[in-house]
């Protein structure tokens, strides 16, 4: 009985041993921290509260029916701050989830690199607002915008990838770790593939929002064959609005070009070129003061001001082309990459930018096509090259 006696406590011992060690490994991880109960509106630190030594009191395997619910809330909260800290940090981050951030998806997590993806403000990007895509490989019927960002979508999860929902509000690169603040939080990623693609610029008018994707787009080239046979118009006077019109010439009956001032922006060339085409009229001193919609909230007409005189005139049009230029999603990494006048973001080698494991996919870094299929292409190759960087990352740390 007494040898009996003496092994239950020598267990109990070790026990204590083992519940002291974890306890002291715990409060060495959190002894600084600072937690805010925001509802009672008070903050405290470990060091000072009235239990400085709240893991000793109450170890790891201790009854939990004799927590307080305070101190159980607590002790919580640290073992999950404890075993947070012991996380890996993540092999690849992808900024964007349109065709270049799904593209990028898709090839590192074929590539077993479990990519987080940031979905942003605006989950699929631009190809979200066009109605039909028929301009893209694979679907001879053509394929709903949507739609298509939605198998994309499924075809990333399906290989591993996870997605997080959250813009991007900072960025920084320390020792070598390439880190973002997603709304409020800092994560922390070996390579980061930047797709947040680029905004269009619109006129800011009632409804805009609605009307994108009826009657109302920025890319000639996406939607103009939609419009055959029927009116339309460009609003803009760069080389872009003189290609957006030169383009729907192909299809549309007359294409308006409107313009605030009494000559065009473009390159002489494309001015001449443009102006010369019979189906090309221009409107000159002219601005946009509402859209006009149809029973089915369609777009059936312009209200026109005219910025010399001020009269207004209702206009025609089934399909308002708006090339007034786009803004690339790049504020919370400028000053840290390179990024041109324009802001977009400039790669020095193929889709690597100028710091090490970053790099840019698509119409972040493309001004020139901003094409679903391009963007595809520049996500494939970013995704390639930060799968390389990290195998030859790897190989050098061994």
């Amino acid at each position: 009985m007494e040898a009996m006696e003496g092994m239950k406590k020598k267990k109990s011992n070790e026990w204590r041993v083992q519940r002291q060690y974890v306890l002291e490994i715990v409060i060495l991880k959190i002894k600084s921290v600072k937690i805010q109960f925001r509802k009672a509106d008070f903050i405290f630190d470990l060091k000072s509260t009235r239990y400085p030594l709240l893991a000793t009191r109450y170890l790891p395997f201790y009854p939990f029916h004799r927590f307080h619910p305070c101190e159980f809330f607590l002790f919580v909260f640290l073992c999950i701050i404890f075993v947070y800290s012991f996380l890996p940090m993540e092999q690849v981050i992808i900024v964007g989830t349109g065709c270049a951030g799904l593209t990028a998806a898709i090839y590192t997590a074929r590539a077993n690199l479990s990519p987080l993806v940031l979905e942003g403000s605006q989950p699929g990007g631009q190809l979200t607002t066009t109605t039909e895509v028929e301009n893209f490989p694979g679907f001879p019927e053509g394929i709903d915008g949507p739609e298509l960002i939605m198998k994309m979508h499924k075809q990333a999860e399906r290989f591993g990838a996870r997605f997080l929902y959250g813009s991007v509000e900072e960025f920084e690169q320390r020792d070598g770790i390439n880190r973002v603040k997603v709304d409020g939080n800092w994560l922390e990623t070996k390579a980061l593939i930047i797709a947040s693609g680029a905004s269009a610029r619109w006129l800011g008018l009632e409804g805009e929002k609605e009307l994108v994707g009826h009657g109302l787009t920025s890319c000639a080239t996406c939607d103009g064959a939609f419009y055959r046979n029927v009116p339309v118009c460009v609003v803009g006077g760069g080389d872009s609005a003189c290609e957006e019109a030169l383009f729907l010439t192909r299809f549309a009956s007359e294409v308006y070009l409107i313009h605030r001032r009494d000559t065009l922006r473009a390159s002489k060339i494309m001015a001449d070129r443009a102006l010369a085409h019979p189906k090309v009229k221009p409107i000159w001193n002219a601005a946009i003061e509402r859209y006009v919609t149809d029973e089915e909230k369609k777009m059936r007409a312009v209200q026109l001001k005219d910025l010399v005189t001020g009269e207004e005139r209702e206009l025609e049009v089934k399909c308002v082309f708006v090339a007034i230029g786009h803004n690339a999603n790049t504020g919370p990494f400028a000053g840290k990459l390179d990024i041109d006048k324009k802001g977009y973001l400039v790669p020095k080698h193929g889709t690597e930018m100028n710091l090490p494991g970053v790099f840019a996919a698509g119409d972040v870094a493309d001004q020139i096509y901003r094409q679903a299929v391009t963007a595809a292409g520049l996500g494939c190759a970013a995704a390639i090259s930060a799968e390389r960087w990290l195998a030859e990352k790897e190989d050098s740390d061994e």
